[in-house]
């Protein structure tokens, strides 16, 4: 039997379609009102722009301070993920490696700390940051990020690396490698599927971020892009048309991102099935 286009495949594939036209509509409302006026957007928010304004999205560039915060942004964002995946790959090799109970144990650890929320505990870190003298700092909050986002990290790597098989390293050991040159040389390179995934997850999760931020950075040098544009919602008045076209602003990086990493994405999730 060859593949033969069935109308069960031709259903799956509209409903598909109509699927994904539902996810787009937020997107619709976002892109069409960054273009009206403030006025006309009050008036009618589905509506089609009657005449595009692309002013909106000069002013909110200037307001926003937008290459200033764009810095703020991608510094913070690279530097999350290059110590989480330094530090949380190590991490995962060491526990997978080591048959010990106490591996298990710092594992499971690692896993069951994925389902604290962060509303329970933010109260104290804030204190414990403050008496650390970490609060107001772009490192002080890459610090953190790499608390929060460990369990995650480790817990991708940790299943990917027991994949990796061990004859590998032991063939390297035996040509002189030490157990540091082992993970970098040998096993690391081979966790490029699983590197590119946890970095778009980690870049989607940390350049999106408000709350921590917020209670973190303080000097107004120090904003992100979601904390610039939350100002464009005060206490009487809210500028939808400059917030909606900061909005696209500060999603047209992770797009171009998104698009220059795919890929990498799909040689991860072929890598993944064949694996």
């Amino acid at each position: 039997m060859g593949n033969r286009y069935t109308w069960k495949t031709s259903i799956v594939e509209i409903l598909a379609i109509l699927v994904g036209l539902v996810f787009l509509v937020p997107f619709y409302y976002v892109f069409s009102n960054s273009l009206k006026s403030f006025a006309e957007i009050l008036t009618n928010t589905s509506a089609l722009p009657k005449v595009l304004i692309f002013d909106n999205y000069v002013n909110a560039f200037e307001k926003l301070d937008f290459l200033l915060v764009f810095k703020n942004s991608l510094i913070i964002t690279i530097a999350s993920n290059i110590v989480l995946v330094i530090f949380c790959s190590m991490a995962a090799y060491m526990l997978v490696r080591t048959k010990k109970k106490i591996s298990n144990i710092i594992f499971m650890t690692f896993v069951a700390a994925m389902i604290i929320p962060f509303q329970s505990i933010m109260i104290p870190l804030i204190k414990t940051a403050g008496n650390l003298g970490i609060l107001n700092s772009i490192w002080g909050l890459v610090f953190m990020y790499l608390g929060f986002g460990s369990g995650m990290t480790i817990f991708l790597y940790h299943g990917f690396i027991k994949g990796i098989p061990l004859e590998l390293e032991e063939a390297a050991i035996i040509d002189g490698c030490s157990r540091f040159g082992v993970f970098w040389r040998i096993v690391f390179p081979l966790l490029k599927p699983i590197t590119v995934t946890i970095v778009i997850l980690n870049s989607l999760w940390i350049w999106n971020d408000f709350l921590l931020p917020s209670l973190v950075l303080q000097d107004p040098e120090l904003r992100t892009i979601p904390l610039a544009t939350f100002f464009f919602f005060g206490q009487y008045t809210k500028q939808w048309d400059l917030a909606l076209a900061a909005l696209v602003i500060g999603i047209i990086p992770l797009l171009i991102f998104f698009f220059t990493m795919q890929k990498h994405i799909i040689q991860g999730i072929t890598s993944g099935s064949i694996k």
